[in-house]
């Protein structure tokens, strides 16, 4: 998944990336900050190289935030709550992917409304990513439960096209 995201985005890769891309990594097993690094460089065919001066503060603040761990041998691994934050990145981005996708099938309206749509997440998430440490665990609760009740109304609504009504799924 993440090297057709590279494939997509060409080299510019968004802020608050990094974040993502080290949660899902150590989804699969424990890596140790250089693996990260040179992972990161294969998956994107040499177009994006993060420094260890990204890589490393970066990997410092997710032990701060509870959402990593180091074990004895200086590898990173997942915490429980790590985990559970990166299933909930996953399952918002099925339903993005999703909603997406109709939008994109709606012809040059959808594609609009998408790329509107894209350019908003991308602030958003880049405003969040950049304060996510300071907030406080009822912030963080309350923001969770904003999104998950905006992505239920964008599921249950309906658009009409030409007369004829196409369910997002």
């Amino acid at each position: 998944m993440i090297s057709e995201w590279f494939q997509r985005v060409g080299s510019s890769i968004p802020r608050g990336f990094s974040r993502y891309f080290i949660l899902e990594l150590l989804k699969k097993k424990t890596h140790t900050g250089k693996e990260i690094i040179d992972y990161a460089v294969e998956q994107s065919n040499g177009i994006w190289k993060p420094s260890p001066g990204l890589i490393y503060p970066l990997l410092g603040r997710l032990l701060d935030e509870g959402l990593i761990e180091e074990t004895k041998d200086g590898r990173y691994q997942l915490t429980k709550k790590g985990t559970e934050t990166a299933d909930d990145v996953d399952k918002i981005n099925d339903i993005v992917r999703k909603q997406l996708e109709v939008l994109f099938r709606l012809g040059n309206a959808g594609r609009f409304v998408a790329i509107d749509l894209l350019e908003k997440i991308s602030s958003m998430g880049s405003i969040l990513s950049s304060n996510f440490a300071h907030m406080t665990d009822e912030e963080t609760k309350k923001y969770k439960q904003f999104l998950e009740s905006e992505l239920k109304k964008i599921q249950g609504n309906e658009v009409k096209k030409k007369g004829k009504e196409i369910k997002i799924e």
